[in-house]
């Protein structure tokens, strides 16, 4: 229909300009997406067959089977508990409620996926902030951030991860060695420069501090028989997502038969149960996957990894900072799963031309690919989750919100990864 390089000319149109819809939130995101999407296959950029490869149905039923699982979880009462337990425990003291929340998220990301550990913090906090009358908003970015952060530490964390940890042969106990300590540092740093800037908004009434400590959190479960059952589900989910390399199963298969199972012997309404589940984020995924995919499928993404390299030169520290920063700036803005597919090849064809030590370069990869989706709203899968959680209990977290918060504080954990890298593989 049109030669290769209008292609490309359009295809990069057709992203620009729904991203800037995005921003302006004119529309709703989600027709947004989808009618980027759309263009991109009436146009013929993307044919159809490709366009439903492009698609990450790992991601979509890791989505759809955690949604299962948390819903009815819900139903029991227990996020209730946590919320009141968590509460006594920080004296009913919002600031250190944040902290602890963002901590806890930060660590259940390292073990599990940050997708998973939002899925079941948010409830949590939602439940905390309503009781204590105020604003979840800072709570959320803040978890958001730290959700991001914890999940770069480990194999399992993020997506981008286990792509690398699989393409190149880096084990667990790589990732908690080299990433981990990183990790830590700053996870502590941001937590508390976000508990410094939101401290204005974490503050709330003596009587309602005193009304959540004197609450019994145990009259709030509302179902045992149910409780148990949830609880063994989840612990057997956890437990095989940590294997999963193991058991030979990708973490979509483990999500989505532990929502079935949940749903077969909970006795739930399963049109009651699918009809709460965010169908408007999973089908905005849908239309951001085929976006990127057109973008590939000109060669956009190719050529961007390409122009780093070329103009590197092949200079080792050069190599590493560039890798670094351009996988955080195009992860903030398009999938970093695609992305960093791109980027693996590219970089093993390096350091085969050459005798440049790769090294520097995978783990320059891992941090700007995971630490990049703190950048905005859609940069990672765990950011669109939690702000479509919020926005169905009636509070919205707009892209300019998120941006205004968020990018800044990623352009901070970017040049901490930069010194980070330079002293521990530059010098």
């Amino acid at each position: 229909m049109f030669d290769t390089q209008v292609q490309l000319y359009i295809a990069v149109s057709i992203f620009v300009l729904t991203y800037l819809f995005i921003i302006i939130e004119t529309f709703d995101r989600t027709v947004v997406a989808l009618s980027g999407a759309a263009l991109m296959l009436l146009l013929k950029i993307i044919g159809q067959k490709e366009a439903i490869k492009e698609i990450d149905f790992n991601t979509l039923g890791l989505l759809i089977g955690m949604m299962i699982l948390v819903m009815i979880t819900k139903r029991s009462g227990v996020f209730e508990y946590i919320a009141i337990k968590l509460v006594k425990i920080a004296r009913a003291s919002p600031k250190k409620i944040m902290i602890y929340l963002s901590f806890t998220t930060g660590l259940l990301s390292a073990l599990l996926d940050n997708v998973t550990t939002i899925m079941l913090i948010i409830p949590i906090t939602l439940n905390i902030t309503e009781e204590l009358n105020i604003s979840p908003i800072p709570l959320i970015i803040t978890e958001v951030f730290a959700s991001n952060v914890g999940g770069t530490g480990t194999l399992i964390g993020d997506p981008p991860n286990i792509i690398i940890g699989s393409a190149v042969g880096l084990t667990f106990t790589d990732f908690i060695i080299n990433n981990g300590p990183f990790v830590v540092l700053t996870l502590i740093i941001t937590i508390f420069l976000y508990t410094i800037i939101h401290k204005k908004q974490l503050k709330t009434t003596k009587d309602l501090k005193e009304k959540l400590m004197e609450t019994d959190e145990k009259s709030l479960i509302k179902d045992k028989v149910l409780l148990f059952k949830c609880l063994f589900v989840l612990a057997a989910v956890f437990i095989a997502f940590m294997l999963h390399g193991t058991l030979g199963f990708e973490s979509a298969t483990i999500a989505m038969t532990g929502g079935v199972v949940l749903l077969l012997i909970s006795n739930m309404g399963v049109e009651e149960i699918l009809s709460e589940l965010e169908w408007n984020t999973i089908l905005f995924f849908v239309g951001l996957f085929i976006l990127v995919g057109g973008l590939k499928t000109v060669g956009a993404i190719d050529m961007l990894a390409e122009f780093v390299l070329k103009v590197t030169h092949g200079h080792l520290i050069l190599t590493t900072i560039s890798v670094l920063w351009v996988s955080a700036l195009a992860s903030a803005f398009i999938d970093n799963i695609p992305f960093v597919t791109t980027m693996i090849p590219l970089i093993k064809y390096m350091g085969k031309i050459s005798d440049i030590n790769l090294k520097p370069l995978w783990w320059a990869l891992s941090l700007g690919a995971c630490l990049g989706g703190n950048g905005t709203i859609v940069g990672a899968s765990a950011n669109v989750i939690a702000c479509g959680l919020t926005k169905k209990q009636g509070y919205k977290i707009t892209f300019k919100k998120f941006l205004y918060e968020a990018f800044p504080m990623m352009i901070l954990t970017i040049i901490m990864a930069t010194a980070y890298l330079y002293l521990v593989y530059l010098m």
